[in-house]
């Protein structure tokens, strides 16, 4: 299978903003994504901590919720005003890990330090693909 590949002219510009206690991670960067009209952008930096943590597993269905604080030891992913795919890792009060798919309902404890890079001349588009039978994310040049 051919795989399309999209290229920018580098990074135009970078987007530093601190969240609060009481924030919900993807819901804020959801909102900074609208806010500031990105079309295409990579988490290059999310540090910080979670009160309440909500993460999908790898089969695309169980969404799990823990209670506990947690470390915010990796984020990353492809972010847009349009769509948001996202991957957390958690260090838990006993130094163990968990990570997933990012969801609605990660609750910021006392901060969460976020750097998005947006793309120029890039796009991400939602297209449905019949082989995965979900709503892939697809990259455009503007």
């Amino acid at each position: 299978m051919e795989h399309p590949i999209i290229t920018g002219q580098g990074l135009q510009k970078i987007h530093c903003v601190r969240l609060h206690r009481g924030d919900d991670l993807l819901e804020s960067i959801r909102s900074i994504c609208r806010q500031k009209q990105i079309s295409a952008g990579v988490i290059l930096s999310g540090v910080g901590c979670i009160s309440q943590g909500r993460i999908r597993d790898a089969s695309g269905v169980t969404i799990r919720t823990i209670h506990e604080h947690c470390e915010i030891v990796s984020l990353n992913g492809t972010v847009s005003a349009v769509r948001c795919h996202l991957h957390i890792a958690l260090s838990k009060e006993d130094l163990s890990t968990i990570g997933g798919h990012l969801c609605s309902g990660c609750i910021v404890n006392t901060t969460c330090e976020l750097v998005i890079a947006e793309l120029p001349e890039i796009g991400i588009g939602v297209e449905q693909d019949p082989e995965t039978g979900y709503d892939e994310l697809i990259f455009t040049t503007l």
